[in-house]
């Protein structure tokens, strides 16, 4: 019979945050697959697990997908690992899990750290959707392409960035989407830690100070303009052109209507009967 892949989540920094099925299942399979074996060579070591190791990154993934499937349909069970966090978010995997299903092998995930799960939920921004984007672009022209991409949407954005970039970033994210409420969290779990909040204007002006920008990042982003509530009231006519302003946006009706409710403050039912209250006014 086939044998079983592991997804193992590992801490993203402080190493008390790893699970106790984590590392029961490394010490218990045949081999991990790791995406630099120095870095995950300090995690085993401070567990005291002896189990052997195979580097597994973007480079050598192809043909380490097919010789780790390998030894799946025999039987061996496999765990992945990422540097940080949880294997497939932004780094290798999805090969590897595909090489398994082909072979007949169970795919178990053993749940554990996501730095943008961390980020998001402690950025004080909506958390009831959001669209994570992994790591932005690193050229200006491509960047801002894919900010615009997002502009429309009705989520809070999360996005991975590098240090060295996350001022432009900022800027950019300021021109394209608009003033918005964001948050910048860095060395989530380690010991120099911080949530920045504020404007993207006031983010973009504190990261562009030399020596302010270190550590790894997820930037986080609200979905709602500053300032819409005080272009726009609530009344019938002021649901009905927010609406058509979400719409020339390129969101399509039933988007443009429920992101409307929510940055007018009302129910959907409410923004529906106010809007199509107005419509019906401008046909008379």
């Amino acid at each position: 019979m086939a044998g079983t892949l592991y997804l193992v989540a590992t801490p993203i920094g402080n190493l008390e945050d790893i699970t106790q099925r984590a590392l029961r299942v490394l010490k218990e399979v045949d081999l991990i697959a790791c995406e630099d074996t120095r870095r995950t060579q300090t995690l085993l070591n401070h567990f005291g697990i002896k189990t052997k190791m195979l580097s597994y990154h973007e480079h050598n993934e192809r043909a380490r997908a097919e010789e780790l499937g390998a030894l799946l349909q025999t039987g061996g069970c496999v765990a992945i690992v990422s540097d940080a966090g949880t294997p497939g978010i932004s780094d290798p995997g999805f090969r590897l899990v595909n090489a398994a299903y082909a072979r007949g092998a169970r795919v178990v995930p053993v749940p554990g750290a996501a730095a943008f799960v961390a980020a998001l939920v402690v950025s004080g921004l909506p958390t009831d959707e959001f669209f994570f984007g992994g790591f932005l672009p690193a050229r200006a022209t491509q960047r801002r392409a894919r900010l615009s991409k997002v502009r429309s949407l009705d989520s809070t954005l999360v996005f991975y960035e590098a240090p060295h970039r996350i001022a432009q970033t900022l800027a950019d994210a300021r021109e394209i989407l608009g003033e918005r409420e964001a948050a910048v969290a860095r060395e989530l779990t380690k010991l120099h830690e911080e949530i920045a909040r504020g404007r993207l204007s006031e983010l973009a002006e504190r990261f562009s100070v030399e020596g302010a920008a270190r550590g790894e990042m997820v930037l986080v982003i609200d979905r709602t303009l500053i300032g819409t509530e005080t272009v726009y009231g609530n009344s019938e006519a002021d649901i009905a052109a927010r609406v058509a302003a979400l719409e020339s946006d390129g969101l399509d009706g039933r988007a443009a209507l429920k992101r409307a409710a929510r940055e007018l403050g009302l129910s959907r039912p409410e923004a529906y009967r106010r809007l199509v209250a107005a419509r019906g006014q401008q046909k008379k």
